[in-house]
């Protein structure tokens, strides 16, 4: 399903911003020319618990690092990155694209949404639409409408 047809069904506003392919944050810091794009910025890592196939989507600032040890303590799993199958399979992306925006694919509800608070409570979030070329911005009010109308488990925690 197309993210911005979604978000517009639900009644989310947003804002487009078009840009360079970027496949890591540093690229996306090096390619920012959206002086108005408002909001904290963001990293996803889709990971995997290593035993089984437990799918976990972590949303963290990309100016935070991410302590995986401590998440691992956390979730009571021990964690490695999943695969680019994998990644295609459940959120339907490629790497250089995992947002929240994926899990609109996730029709099997098998990633749990971890997010980190920074980015919950940010008066505007803003991620790529499951391609890597663009960005979109929406306040915090409509990234909580989208969330709200997934049905996958989705924990808010201070990482």
């Amino acid at each position: 399903m197309n993210i911005k047809e979604y978000l517009k069904k639900l009644g989310v506003e947003f804002r487009e911003f078009k840009h360079k392919p970027v496949f890591t944050v540093e690229e996306a810091k090096k390619e920012r020319t959206c002086e108005n794009l408002r909001g904290v910025h963001s990293k996803n890592l889709f990971l995997k618990e290593r035993k089984s196939r437990r799918f976990y989507l972590v949303v963290t600032p990309e100016s935070k690092p991410l302590e995986i040890k401590k998440l691992e303590g956390v979730l009571g799993d021990k964690l490695k990155f999943a695969n680019d199958g994998d990644l295609k399979e459940i959120l339907g992306v490629t790497p250089g694209s995992v947002s929240p925006f994926g899990l609109i694919n996730d029709k099997s509800r098998k990633a749990k949404v971890i997010i980190d608070r920074e980015i919950w409570e940010s008066e505007f979030v803003s991620f790529h639409p499951n391609v890597n070329t663009e960005t979109l911005e929406l306040p915090r009010e409509g990234f909580h409408k989208y969330i709200g109308s997934l049905k996958n488990e989705i924990s808010v925690l201070d990482l």
